[in-house]
């Protein structure tokens, strides 16, 4: 039944299938579809060709050698070494010394046709290729395996990243050929022995000879080079010291695949094998991240403004030149490591964070930054740069009294400082402890750090006014910052401490705010300059020198008699501005979420933030005063001037100048008077001097008189 079924099936469709078979070859023919199918895959494979050599060709395999050789260097603003960078970098050594014993036991586990090979094998390549179609049936999107050489090794632990796929495998291939083209045998194999990973951080074979046998590479027998080069594979799962048993089994493996490539006798191999792994640690670790926070910024601006990569950057063996300053980067470090500086950890031990930068106002270059207290954490969160945070009352100055300079007010215009209410909501701000005078002077109101005083001053410049001076100091806003909110910090993103000192730089350098920047220079290994800032300054002028100077005579007072007098170092004028915001949903009407100090010389600006990364009613900070950050404040500017120009300002404070002013013009009254006494006393000399004239007169006319007369 079935059968008949089929045959019937096969009756009704064969006519179609015929047809369709001639009309097929009909059209393959016309079109010539087998030259366009084999067009197609010859272009194909010339475009894959083409783009993977220009590739290897732009792979810079030149400076291969002298790149592995060196670690990157950091290089201070005084040109001095401040550190380096490495993630795979040990100890390097020429082949002269190191033992045979080792490149005899890789060779024999991990490529031995690596002296008859130009940089690849066909069959592990071909291995590939059939593991990678393999996977694609399967639903994967990599190759589980595919043998490959130790070029292909070098070019993938130098150059690309670990993962496998087939496009990887392709680079992998034509960046070997080249650096074929470019090494000779003993180089490769020596670059490769000097990056290979042997786990437990170390890199390099001298180094792992330290690290799991306690002696040089050069000296290394035997059966301690078969360990070495049974890690290879598996660095993690084989290493002596983690897993005895494994690397033991792993050494006697590669013993006997020493002993099929004739390096050893098999004799030898089963003496060898007889033997225990003796551990011992001959390896001492080089830190040279001494400036944690500011090396990661480094790398940071490397990645994100010049298109480096990590693994570029940590092991091409740069020469990096940035705006260090050593000195103020360590005192800032030793500050934050003295827990005396900060206030009291909360209940269940969270400790409170801070961050701190320091900036040259006339270049924007950054001398030292901190972005947290505890672990450090590589490339991890640095809230001096990072942190999106409420500037509170240290966003005054950009707000509000910068642009009313610039509308015409004067550093001692008075303003209203009474508790008003604003707009349909009734925005009604309020002072420290509640408390209003009815009037004040623009720079007290500024130095005390007054909020009513504030919001009533931006009512009267116009918010458009203070959200445009806010724009030009380079701080993000957006549209729903327009309001009235905005003179005493109120933001929707927040702000970073790196962000508020870039806006400060402004008022210390005569109107002009700079861009913060970390790198001067890159040299690459060959003694190329990729990178060169040194001549380039980006700068936008915010206000007046005019108005800068009577901001700055205004900022004096916050550290000479305002809310920052607690901050100031001993024996240095600073001006600045300190802030706080309110920690909301706490239950504690003293709590506060973020304290803020901004303080600058013509020389450098500090800014400087403290608070807990998430506050609630177990962690904030106490009382809404600016004092609590100022311990630590100043003891970074005592440390920090010294190392500065030490240039002084080119004004007083305001309220030196008001008391001058008063004085002159109570001099200029008594002097008034003076001259009002002298002349009511000259007036009387020459009424009295008429007189006397008067009468003298009249006495020698009368003698004249009586002598005529008498004749």
């Amino acid at each position: 039944m079935k059968q008949n079924q089929s045959r019937q099936f096969w009756a009704t469709v064969s006519p179609y299938w015929r047809k369709f078979r001639i009309i097929r070859k009909r059209i393959w023919q016309r079109y010539h579809i087998n030259r366009w199918l084999i067009a197609i895959i010859l272009g194909i494979t010339f475009s894959m060709s083409t783009y993977l050599t220009f590739v290897a060709k732009t792979m810079d395999v030149q400076n291969l050698n002298s790149s592995l050789k060196r670690s990157t260097v950091i290089y201070d603003v005084s040109n001095k070494k401040a550190g380096e960078l490495y993630a795979q970098k040990g100890t390097y050594v020429g082949m002269k010394n190191i033992s045979q014993n080792v490149p005899n036991a890789i060779l024999s586990t991990e490529d031995r046709n690596f002296y008859n090979e130009h940089g690849f094998s066909l069959k592990g390549f071909g291995r590939a290729g059939l593991l990678w179609f393999k996977n694609k049936l399967l639903g994967n999107n990599y190759i589980s395996g595919g043998g490959s050489t130790i070029t292909q090794q070098l070019v993938k632990n130098a150059y690309l990243s670990q993962e496998q796929t087939f496009s990887r495998k392709l680079k992998e291939l034509f960046i070997s050929i080249q650096v074929e083209n470019v090494y000779s045998k003993n180089q490769i194999l020596t670059m490769y022995m000097n990056n290979a990973y042997f786990g437990n951080g170390v890199y390099g074979v001298n180094d792992a000879s330290e690290r799991y046998f306690g002696t040089s590479v050069k000296n290394l027998p035997v059966q301690d080079a078969a360990v070495l080069a049974g890690m290879l594979t598996n660095p993690s799962g084989y290493n002596p010291v983690d897993h005895p048993k494994l690397a033991l089994q792993r050494r006697n493996t590669v013993l006997d695949l020493m002993a099929d490539n004739g390096k050893i006798t098999r004799a030898a191999a089963s003496r060898y094998k007889a033997m225990p792994i003796t551990v011992s640690d001959n390896y001492s670790y080089k830190d040279s991240y001494r400036y944690p926070y500011y090396f990661d910024a480094v790398i940071d601006e490397a990645i994100n403004k010049y298109g480096l990569s990590e693994a570029d950057i940590m092991n091409r063996g740069y020469k990096i030149y940035t705006n260090l300053d050593q000195n103020q980067q360590a005192s800032m470090q030793t500050n934050f490591n003295d827990a005396s500086m900060f206030p009291q950890n909360a209940a269940d031990g969270t400790k409170v964070q801070a961050a701190s930068i320091a900036m040259n106002p006339q270049t924007g270059g950054v001398s030292a930054v901190i972005g947290g207290r505890g672990k450090h954490v590589f490339r991890g969160y640095n809230r001096a740069t990072q942190m999106k945070r409420q500037p509170g009352s240290t966003m005054k100055p950009l707000a509000v009294y910068t642009p009313a300079i610039e509308s015409g007010y004067n550093f001692d215009s008075e303003l209203v400082n009474e508790k008003k209410s604003y707009g349909k909501n009734h925005y009604t701000p309020k002072n420290y402890n509640d408390q209003y005078t009815g009037k004040v002077p623009m720079y007290e109101a500024l130095s005390q750090s007054m909020n009513a005083p504030a919001v009533w001053l931006l009512n009267k410049i116009g918010v458009q006014n203070g959200y445009n001076s806010v724009k030009k100091f380079g701080i993000p806003i957006t549209n729903s910052d327009k309001n009235l909110s905005l003179a005493l910090g109120g933001l929707s993103t927040g702000v970073s401490p790196q962000q508020m000192a870039s806006a400060y730089t402004a008022f210390a350098n005569n109107g002009v705010a700079t861009k913060p920047f970390y790198i001067r220079k890159i040299v690459d290994s060959a003694g190329n300059v990729i990178v060169d800032n040194t001549n380039h300054v980006s700068s936008k002028r915010v206000m007046s020198s005019g108005t800068a100077k009577k901001m700055t005579s205004m900022m004096l007072d916050v550290f000479n008699n305002g809310t920052g007098v607690d901050a100031k170092p001993y024996g240095y004028e600073v001006a600045g501005k300190t802030g706080s915001t309110e920690a909301d949903a706490t239950g504690d009407t003293d709590a506060t979420r973020d304290k803020w100090i901004i303080g600058y010389t013509p020389n450098v600006v500090v800014a400087t933030w403290e608070g807990f990364d998430d506050t609630n009613g177990n962690h904030h900070l106490e009382n809404l005063s600016g004092t609590g950050i100022g311990p630590l404040f100043r003891s970074e500017m005592a440390s920090i001037i010294p190392t500065t120009k030490q240039t002084q300002f080119n004004t007083q404070d305001a309220q030196s100048i008001v008391d001058a002013q008063n004085n002159q013009s109570s001099s200029n009254s008594n002097i008034w008077d003076n001259v009002k006494k002298s002349g009511n006393s000259v007036g009387k000399s020459i009424e009295n001097g008429f007189d006397a004239v008067k009468k003298q007169t009249g006495k020698w006319f009368n003698d004249a008189k009586s002598f005529l007369g008498g004749n």
